[in-house]
């Protein structure tokens, strides 16, 4: 391994899943293509596979093998029912978004009516103790977390 290439996430409607990381959320969308070809097919394993896809990247996130940080996936075919989102079912998995304000970023989300389980709790235990960190819901119900983590003396 020499690195993350990405995250992804199959959404149920691309252009709501861009808007909120975007518009919302703040991130960049890169690039959106549509993937209805052999290699598609064969990557994914559906004979019938076509997709619509963005990929998105934080500003100033340090860009290292990737031109992004998220890829969303649409599959126009075949279509799925959503499974369960709840995130202790095996196989759930969740984004952490670090920020400088915890409270400050959940109260304008909160405010732009985003969905959170909770508000930003102080964190107590572990390595990033002094920091706080929350839990909110994308569009999809996927599960999504803000990060402030403490201050740290700078190490020489």
């Amino acid at each position: 391994m020499i690195g993350v290439w990405h995250f992804s996430f199959t959404v149920a409607d691309l252009d709501t899943s861009v808007a909120f990381y975007s518009d919302v959320l703040g991130l960049e969308l890169v690039h959106r293509q549509e993937q209805d070809n052999a290699y598609t097919r064969e990557l994914v394993g559906f004979p019938d596979a076509s997709l619509r896809i963005a990929q998105l990247a934080v500003p100033g996130q340090p860009r290292g093998v990737s031109t992004h940080d998220l890829e969303l996936v649409e599959y126009v075919a075949p279509r799925a029912a959503p499974t369960d989102p709840m995130r202790n079912r095996p196989g759930a998995a969740h984004l952490a978004f670090a920020v400088d304000d915890a409270v400050g970023t959940y109260e304008r989300l909160r405010d732009l009516g985003v969905e959170f389980v909770s508000p930003p709790q102080a964190i107590t235990e572990g390595i990033n103790r002094g920091g706080f960190t929350c839990y909110f819901l994308d569009p999809d119900q996927i599960t999504l977390e803000l990060v402030q983590t403490p201050a740290r003396p700078v190490s020489g």
